[in-house]
């Protein structure tokens, strides 16, 4: 059992910044909440599987909707701690402890701010080891676990529970309702017991994160290049180093959606590249042709400074370096690119592991 601490919050959210691939929220406004919580009822306590028992069941927070949305309508907290409670209470059994549902972005900081203020541990593994934009996307789908009851929360003291089918309806009807609810709601679902998440979970995300902010940390305080520190810190490869030239950014049922240009510099002088999301980079294509895709992880880094750029906060003229890395083993299998391959979200390719195209 480790604590997180303020400290280890910063490196957490810089990190879950890197693994969010541009979406997930971004990590900032997560922080400034679970710094406070930390403050005001102390430390939280970071437990691994193995040192909890099989039958103890864990309930994950999140925030689910737009990225672009939450950057002007913040969550008030009271709405987290009402969906983590309410699915609770209509289980009808004590909940042992929370997690992050994805590792990526503002979801690996929220239950971190719930863990806090409700003094309750938070268990190191998520359900995607990076963000993806919806709710069916994680590997509890994969080994059958349910998402519902799922418990949705609003900043104006609504909550609506509900149980689905499967969880492609959960993501279909809590669209609906996120987007009634101003296109951002707290969540709390898929509950699980330990025993469970040993099969399902995507163990050590929180403690990934955390090593990816420390290495940047460091590269900062002792001038190293950032942008390679960030690099080589979680396996990647270069894809491409440009000039944004244009983003072109919707929101559209309830989820970010978009593509940014780059013109290449230095050894990309003369090449474009296409970079299209959904919350999350989904693709990204040099002179027309595809290069890297999900369920590989996709980050846009500010060259100068080596920090990764969300999707809401892609601008014009920012000189950026597209990295890739890969994602966990999990998403490869069979079932697992039917959940989250490249022909889910539209791309009509096959998955080629980035490694093999930049390993060499």
């Amino acid at each position: 059992m480790r604590v997180i601490d303020e400290a280890a919050l910063e490196d957490i959210a810089l990190g879950a910044a890197v693994l969010g691939t541009g979406g997930g929220g971004d990590p900032y406004i997560g922080k400034l909440m679970a710094r406070e919580s930390i403050r005001r009822y102390g430390p939280v306590d970071l437990y691994t599987l193995d040192e909890l028992d099989d039958e103890d069941l864990i309930v994950p927070t999140a925030m689910m909707g737009a990225p672009t949305v939450m950057v002007e309508k913040m969550p008030n907290g009271d709405d987290i701690v009402n969906a983590f409670l309410s699915v609770g209470k209509y289980i009808g059994k004590t909940v042992r402890a929370t997690m992050s549902i994805e590792a990526g972005g503002l979801n690996s900081v929220v239950p971190i701010y719930a863990a806090a203020r409700l003094r309750l541990p938070m268990v190191d593994c998520d359900g995607m080891g990076r963000a993806f934009p919806e709710l069916q996307m994680v590997t509890h789908t994969i080994h059958g676990i349910s998402a519902t009851p799922i418990a949705m929360s609003d900043e104006r003291g609504n909550t609506v529970i509900m149980e689905t089918i499967n969880n492609h309806w959960t993501e279909t009807f809590a669209r609906s309702v996120t987007v009634d609810m101003g296109a951002m709601a707290m969540i709390a679902l898929y509950a699980a017991t330990v025993a469970e998440l040993k099969e399902a979970a995507v163990p050590d995300t929180i403690t990934q994160a955390q090593r990816i902010g420390e290495t940047i940390r460091r590269a900062r305080l002792e001038e190293q290049d950032p942008v390679r520190t960030v690099r080589e810190s979680v396996n990647g490869y270069t894809v491409f180093r440009g000039k944004i030239s244009d983003v072109q950014r919707r929101t559209e049922a309830g989820f970010a959606k978009g593509d940014a240009f780059m013109t290449g510099i230095a050894d990309y002088e003369g090449r474009k590249l296409q970079l299209s999301f959904q919350n999350e980079h989904l693709a990204a294509r040099i002179d027309g042709e595809v290069c890297v895709t999900v369920p590989d992880l996709i980050a846009v880094l500010d060259i100068e400074t080596g920090e990764p750029i969300t999707t809401e906060g892609l601008r014009y003229g920012f000189r950026v370096e597209v990295i890739a890395f890969p994602c966990t083993p999990r998403w490869r299998s069979e079932a697992g690119l039917q959940l989250v391959g490249p022909r889910v979200f539209g791309y009509d390719v096959e998955y080629v592991p980035v490694e093999e195209r930049y390993g060499q």
